[in-house]
Parts: structure tokens; C-alpha cells; sequence
């Protein structure tokens, strides 16, 4: 199914919090493409849109599948929306590495944001929705949204690359505001 149209039908469902084991665990590769993918990725799609995401990866609504949807800005500041599936990334090394030190939150600890640095700009490589090829290089939100969701995939949340210190703040500044984000949230 279209992308166009993935973000047009589909349910919220509720976002899983930082602990649940799908989060810290590699997920498994998406090997069919058929209609039961396309209805997760309109629920994805819907679930992100409603809590105001940039990406969603599918285990951060309890599904152990290797995809994530994004809808967010690249470095140009024009809207991406798109289907990354079994994904793989790589970013820049040696004298091409340019880090950018941004503040980072998860819908999956809601609320919540630390800086963290991360390369300017990722290629990420993988399948599109049908199954087919792809191959994006992007900058901006995008680029660190391509990088924060493989690291879902991987079953990396982005706490695990912070300082116990910041971590720990990270943990403060959602408690401090989880009573905004009920159990099946963002689903209504």
C-alpha cells in the first residue's frame, strides 16, 4: 500500500515504556509483506501522528517486527514520510564524522529529552514496504531519527548511550510528567 495511504487509515495504539523486554531486544526481520504488514504500518503511522512523533519503531508498540515509519524533516527542512524495514545504518567515519550534539527524547519514555550527539548525517538501507530495495542519506531530524530507530531495532534505547548522570535525569524529568501519558497512551 501506498505510503499516502498508510497515513491515512489505521488506529492508534498504545506506546510501550522503556523496561518492557521487546525494547531491549533485536527484533526479527520482516520477511512477509503482505496485508498484515500494511495494517501495522497504518497503525504505526497512526499511533506516531497521534503522539506527535517524529518515527515509531514496530516494537515500541509491543510488535518484535525489524520496521519503523518515519514523518519528519530532513536537513533541507522538507517533510519525509516513509517505510524503512530490516534496516541497517551507517554513518560517517574518520575526517567525514561530524557530530551534532541535539536534544533527544523517546515516545517510548514520554516527556522526556537529553542531549545527545550524534553523527550529522546516516544512510539507511533496507526495504520499503513491499519489499523492494531502498537507500536514504539524510541529515536534520531525519538522519537522527534514521539512527534512533535502527538503534530500536537493535534493542537500543537512546538512554543507553547517555551518561549514568544524564540517564538518570532522563528518568526524573518523565516521572515528573507521566501523569500526562496514561498507560494506553496515545491511543484514546
Amino acid at each position: 500500500m501506498p505510503v499516502s495511504e498508510l497515513v491515512r487509515l489505521g488506529t492508534a495504539r498504545p506506546i510501550i515504556r522503556w523496561g518492557t523486554s521487546v525494547l531491549h531486544t533485536p527484533a526479527r526481520p520482516v520477511t512477509d509483506f503482505g496485508g498484515g504488514l500494511q495494517e501495522l504500518l497504518a497503525d504505526m503511522f497512526a499511533t506516531n501522528t497521534a503522539a506527535d512523533g517524529a518515527g515509531l519503531a514496530a516494537q515500541q508498540i509491543g510488535v518484535d517486527l525489524a520496521v519503523f515509519i518515519y514523518d519528519c524533516s530532513d536537513e533541507t527542512g522538507r517533510r519525509q514520510t516513509g517505510v524503512v524495514c530490516n534496516p541497517v545504518v551507517e554513518v560517517p567515519e574518520g575526517n567525514n564524522r561530524r557530530l551534532i550534539e541535539f536534544g533527544e527524547g523517546c515516545l517510548s519514555l514520554p516527556g522526556a529529552y537529553s542531549d545527545l550527539a550524534r553523527p550529522e548525517f546516516s544512510t539507511c538501507r533496507g526495504q520499503d514496504q513491499y519489499g523492494d530495495p531502498l537507500e536514504l542519506t539524510a541529515g536534520g531530524t531525519l538522519g537522527r531519527c534514521f539512527q534512533h530507530e535502527t538503534d530500536h531495532i537493535n534493542g537500543t534505547v537512546f538512554g543507553d548511550r547517555l551518561s549514568t548522570r544524564k540517564r538518570k535525569q532522563l528518568h526524573r524529568d518523565h516521572e515528573a510528567v507521566s501523569t500526562h501519558y496514561g498507560a494506553n497512551w496515545p491511543a484514546k
